[in-house]
This record gives C-alpha cells, structure tokens and sequence, in this order.
C-alpha cells in the first residue's frame, strides 16, 4: 500500500509551496497530522472545485486548513467558501494560512460547534460541501445540510473506510462507536433516493454524493 501511495503521488499534480509549508507544520506541531487531506487528497479536492466552479462551498471540520485551501481554489468569481472548526487552538494557524493564500476576504472561519454554527448558515444554498469531523455526527450533518445542497450539487465525506475498521469481517473492540457510526451512515447513503452515492477507496475512504 505504501508503494502505490507513493506512486501516487508521483504521478499526480504537485503539491503547491504553500500547501507543502502547511503540511509540514502540520507534522511538526500538531497531534494526529494524518487528519490533514495530504497531497493527493488535497490535489483531488481542487480538482472536484476547479471542474464544479461553485460560488458557495461548506466545509464542516477545518483542523489545519489544508482542504480548505484545496477547495477554495475552484471558487467561482464572487464564490466564497464557510468553513467550520470546533477547536479554538487552531484558529490562529487557519487565519495565517487563509492570508497567506490570498483567501482572507473569500473564506469564513467559524468557530464553534458545528451543529450551532449550521443554524446561523440554514438559509445559505451549496454547490459543495466536505464533511470532516466528528464522525459519529456523519448523519446529523448529513441531514442538517442536505436540504440545502443545490440539484446537481455534491458532499463529499471524508474516512468512510476508517482505517478498514468498516469492511465486513472486521473484529470491532467493544464500545467502537466510531466505527458503528461510520458503517450505519454508509449504509443508510448507500440507499438513500435523495442522493446518487460513489464510494472511492481514495486514502481512507471518500463519499461522493451527488444530490440528484
């Protein structure tokens, strides 16, 4: 697995300067860094933004900005991107790298929780969303935002492998509600009429959505 990831990468567009910076503060400074969408991820995201060109994009669950930057880089002309992180400690480091990018007047920090922050956004309509949070929230978010979500619009959600914690076979460690949570919404999206769903094994794991 190591050696095609690395082919991978290889064989993908370059991960931008600024986007290589982050990634390696990323790994010097905070806890879990493989939160981060990482190179072919991230070169993955900006490639859905740059074919969708959408004018209003959510991203529920910052971290360190890293996707934010990606999918900003298909806004439309006058689009603007609302991202939300629940941890404060990490406001500082978005804000510097949002500058830093050029992106301080089209992007929108939220800080708080997102199913608060949602509700102040409830009459705003999104050509793409990304979740990437709490996973056992993967439904609520879902719902909260689906509503929302133009015709023809797209979520994308983020560790729906769980580390293959989800495939069937799989021994679960009493009490694993994560990944209960993550194998129960991809079922439930699996059959929802509401959506057109594809499943890519991309790193660990990424939904398409396309509301129908």
């Amino acid at each position: 697995m190591v050696q095609i990831d690395a082919y991978a990468a290889a064989h993908t567009a370059p991960e931008p300067p600024l986007l290589a910076q982050l990634t390696r503060e990323t790994h010097l400074q905070l806890l879990l860094p493989r939160m981060s969408s990482g190179h072919v991820q991230g070169r993955f995201l900006s490639l859905l933004s740059q074919l969708m060109g959408p004018r209003r994009v959510l991203e529920i669950g910052t971290f360190c900005g890293y996707a934010t930057l990606c999918l900003a880089e298909g806004l439309a002309a006058g689009g603007h991107l609302h991202t939300i992180e629940i941890n404060p400690e990490r406001e500082a480091r978005i804000r510097r790298y949002v500058a830093a990018a050029g992106l301080a007047e089209r992007v929108t920090l939220h800080i708080g929780d997102a199913h608060e922050v949602l509700t102040r956004l409830a009459d705003e309509v999104w050509d793409l969303v990304f979740i990437d949070a709490d996973k056992r929230a993967n439904a609520a978010y879902f719902e909260a935002v689906i509503g929302q979500v133009r015709p023809g619009g797209l979520l994308i959600v983020d560790n729906v492998l769980w580390s293959g914690k989800v495939l069937p076979g799989h021994a679960l460690k009493p009490g694993d509600k994560d990944t209960l949570a993550v194998q129960a919404f991809n079922d439930q999206v699996a059959r929802d009429p509401r959506i057109e769903p594809v499943f890519l094994p991309l790193r660990d794991g990424l939904l398409l959505l396309r509301k129908r």
